[in-house]
C-alpha cells in the first residue's frame, strides 16, 4: 500500500500499453457481447474474440515484465488484504493505493480468467472442436463477465468518490497525484503504438480473408 497523506505532484502511474490494453479490452468485450447472437455480425464477433485473446496474452506477459503498477506482484494480494481494504471503505477512512487496490485487483483477475475462458470456449465452438455444452459455457462466461464488469464499474465510482480522484481519467492520461518518487519513469508509448497497429492489422487481415 502507498500512503498518500502528502500529495506532492502529478505523477505517471499507468504506462501506455496498460491504458491501450484496458480500452481495447473494453471495446472488444462490448462489441463481442453485442454481436454474440447475430449471424450477420459473426465475423465481427469472432474477430473481436480473437483480439480479446491476444490482448489478454499480452497482459499476462506485461504483468510479469512491465512497469511497477502493471506487475501482478505489485497489486495481487490475498483475501486478508481485500477484507482489510473493504473494511476501510466502510469505516470512512479508505486505504489509498496509487495502483490497483486489493478489491480492484480481484475484479481484474476475474475478468482476465473469464476472458481467457470465453476465448477458449468460443474458439472450440466456432471450430467444432468440442462437445455442444461448450457453447453454453461460452454464453455463461460472457454473462458472468458482464456482471463482474458492472461490479468493477461500481467499485471505480465508489473509489473515485471516496478518494476524491477521477480513476477513469487516470486510465486515460496515465497520471495521478502523489510523491514524485512513486511515479514510473517510462511510458512505453512506442510499444502501445505497436499494439494498436497489430490489432488494426489483424482486423484488416480478418476482413480481407473473410469468405465473401
Amino acid at each position: 500500500m502507498n500512503d498518500l497523506n502528502t500529495r506532492t505532484q502529478r505523477i505517471r502511474i499507468w504506462d501506455a500499453p496498460v491504458r491501450v490494453f484496458h480500452w481495447l479490452l473494453v471495446l472488444c468485450f462490448a462489441g463481442a457481447y453485442l454481436t454474440a447472437e447475430s449471424e450477420v455480425w459473426r465475423l465481427v464477433h469472432v474477430t473481436l474474440g480473437y483480439t480479446l485473446g491476444g490482448l489478454l496474452a499480452f497482459r499476462l506477459a506485461w504483468g510479469v515484465v512491465g512497469t511497477r503498477y502493471a506487475r501482478f506482484s505489485h497489486f495481487v494480494r490475498g483475501p486478508a488484504a481485500v477484507i482489510q481494504y473493504l473494511k476501510s471503505l466502510r469505516s470512512g477512512r479508505p486505504e489509498h493505493h496509487l495502483g490497483h487496490n486489493p478489491a480492484g485487483a480481484v475484479a481484474i483477475i476475474l475478468l482476465m480468467a473469464m476472458g481467457l475462458g470465453i476465448v477458449a470456449t468460443g474458439y472450440a465452438t466456432f471450430n467444432d472442436l468440442g462437445p455442444g455444452w461448450l457453447a453454453e459455457l461460452h454464453d455463461l462466461l460472457g454473462n458472468a463477465m458482464l456482471l463482474v464488469v458492472i461490479g468493477h464499474l461500481l467499485g471505480v465510482v465508489v473509489a473515485s468518490l471516496q478518494h476524491k480522484e477521477n480513476l477513469v481519467r487516470s486510465m486515460v492520461t496515465g497520471f495521478k497525484t502523489g510523491p514524485a518518487a512513486q511515479g514510473i519513469q517510462r511510458s512505453w508509448t512506442a510499444l502501445a503504438l505497436v499494439i494498436v497497429l497489430v490489432v488494426i492489422g489483424f482486423w484488416w487481415w480478418q476482413y480481407a480473408h473473410s469468405p465473401g
